[in-house]
């Protein structure tokens, strides 16, 4: 037996297929953008690997502007170091001319001068800014690092080691390039002497400034095989009055500032065992102080775990400026961000009182010790920024691959798309002519 189609059931079912077909059209004129997949019923496979590619490349850009930031931070760093580094050469320079005793008083005060100038500069440009940022604070970088005292103030004066002198008192002269080894100056009747702060031992002038042919300076023992001040003093080799005395539990912290400041001037004496009282010999000069801080900023470019060491971009006062005798471990102050700077000032001074010997057997010394510290330090930049560019090339690369399988879950067939469109458009007019035809006059004129 035949079944009957109501007029009702027909329009339902008319409706639906009309509505189903306006649903196509609607998805492909979706498609319209470029991307075939819109919420997850598109393709629900697809559409978690393309929820996890525009991960990684949110993840690539944010890398590659970390780099950008990056690089633009150390080319500048690296600019303005390049540009102490030859003020500091100039210096080097300097200090070898003071050391010629052909020098007149008047060439020593012009030469100090130039020196003074060179130095006034070196402590501008190392507050060079990158946008509002201080390129070489720390982590404290709105905050102007470097500032040179208009005044002097007396400074302790130390005795600077020669490479033969630091591996004979000090065991090792492995890391010489790059740190000074020094020896507090102190005077006892007129004479001078030279203080080890770490093992309190107190030598005299004449043994540690000993020449060659001295058979009571420091260099008889080296003749005779001893390597170490230490190994000389077991072997009981050591001439009789070269330690005049020892200062037991010494701390450079308890007299002296990390900038080498007396901490009380009127406190400017010293025991040792024996009773013999020492004064501590100070200079006249220039003070830098440093208000960065020593904590390193770091800028990621690569995902996977933190890398401090390989992602820090910037430098600070200590690692550009070394430490000396007052902020070393060894001293019990921190570092001063600063103490190379008050070195070069200090032979500056000397320059400036004349003082040749000093110049020749110390200051000499310290500016080299000094442009070597921050070359090592440019070296460490210009490494790490070439590293950062290597990444970079590697992450546009990712970038570019990320892209690629971005578009092969998502990216639509405009070609096919076009054709699918123009056939679903007409079979959807087709659709409403022919409802215009069949189904009754006032439903067909509501559509």
């Amino acid at each position: 037996m035949g079944m009957r189609t109501g007029s009702t059931q027909f329009m339902n079912n008319y409706i639906f297929a009309l509505n189903n077909a306006y649903q196509k059209q609607a998805k492909l004129f979706e498609q319209a953008d470029g991307s075939s997949i819109h919420r997850a019923s598109d393709n629900p496979i697809n559409y978690y690997k393309l929820l996890r590619y525009n991960i990684s490349d949110s993840e690539n850009t944010q890398y590659r502007d970390n780099i950008k930031t990056a690089s633009g931070w150390m080319k500048n760093s690296d600019s303005v170091m390049v540009h102490m580094s030859e003020i500091m050469e100039t210096m080097k320079e300097k200090s070898v001319s003071a050391a010629d005793s052909y020098n007149s008083e008047d060439d020593y005060a012009a030469l100090a001068k130039e020196m003074i100038a060179d130095m006034q500069e070196l402590v501008s440009v190392a507050n060079t800014q990158y946008g509002d940022r201080y390129l070489f604070s720390g982590q404290k970088d709105l905050i102007k690092p470097f500032e040179m005292s208009p005044d002097t103030y007396s400074r302790g004066l130390a005795k600077n080691l020669d490479t033969s002198q630091a591996s004979f008192f000090k065991g090792s002269d492995s890391d010489y390039n790059t740190e000074l080894f020094q020896m507090l100056e102190l005077e006892r009747g007129g004479k001078t002497y030279f203080l080890d702060t770490e093992s309190g031992n107190i030598f005299t002038k004449d043994f540690v400034d000993s020449a060659d042919y001295n058979p009571d300076g420091y260099r008889s023992l080296v003749a005779q095989g001893y390597d170490t001040i230490d190994e000389a003093i077991k072997a009981g080799k050591v001439p009789e009055g070269a330690i005049a005395g020892t200062l037991s539990d010494f701390k450079v912290s308890d007299y002296f500032t990390n900038q080498g400041l007396l901490k009380n001037s009127e406190e400017n004496k010293i025991s040792d065992a024996d009773g013999n009282e020492y004064t501590f010999k100070t200079i006249k000069q220039n003070i830098v102080t440093y208000k960065g801080d020593e904590n390193l900023i770091s800028m990621v470019k690569l995902n996977g775990a933190t890398d401090p060491t390989s992602d820090t971009v910037n430098s600070t006062g200590g690692r550009m400026f070394g430490r000396d005798i007052f902020d070393n471990e060894a001293s019990g102050n921190e570092a001063s961000g600063t103490a190379m700077l008050n070195n070069l000032f200090c032979i500056c001074a000397k320059v400036e009182g004349c003082d040749t010997h000093w110049m020749s057997s110390d200051g000499v010394t310290v500016a080299d010790v000094a442009h070597s510290t921050l070359v090592v330090e440019e070296t460490r930049i210009g490494a790490r920024q070439q590293l950062y560019e290597g990444v970079e090339s590697m992450l546009e690369v990712q970038g570019d691959n990320i892209t690629e399988d971005i578009t092969n879950v998502s990216g639509a067939d405009i070609a096919f798309l076009a054709t699918q469109l123009m056939q679903m458009t007409t079979l959807y007019n087709m659709s409403l002519s022919l409802g215009g035809r069949i189904l009754p006059q006032s439903l067909a004129d509501y559509l």
